[in-house]
């Protein structure tokens, strides 16, 4: 069972940065895949960017592309996303998500979740 726990969201101004993290329990962590999905509301939940188990492959929504940029350390067992030039088209819940496949971009697949962190961008 693989526990997940996102932190650092928060409310910016169009143009910021953010970082957020999402932290895990499991001690195979590294065998697993990890995206982040956003759901703003009234949306359905959509792919932003996953990363592979090792950290040397990602894929990106091309929503973010070029602003987002996903990595991992798996020693410290979290997922990053750091998000740049955000927009208020960004405000969303984020949430992680882990898999033991890579590369699944369908949030129906996932089987462990965070509770989600807000982000709020106001322009």
């Amino acid at each position: 069972q693989v526990q997940l726990v996102e932190s650092g969201g928060g409310l910016v101004q169009t143009g910021d940065s953010l970082r957020l993290s999402c932290a895990a329990s499991e001690r195979t962590f590294s065998s697993y895949a990890v995206a982040w999905f956003r759901q703003a509301p009234g949306k359905e939940r959509e792919f932003a960017a996953v990363i592979n188990g090792g950290g040397a492959n990602t894929q990106y929504a091309d929503s973010v592309k070029g602003r987002f940029t996903i990595s991992r350390d798996n020693d410290a067992k979290t997922v990053y996303l750091q998000m740049n030039s955000l927009k208020p088209e960004d405000t969303a819940v984020y949430y992680c998500a882990a898999i033991t496949v890579y590369p699944v971009v369908i949030p129906q697949l996932y089987s462990y979740w965070g509770q989600g962190t807000q982000v709020t961008v106001s322009s």
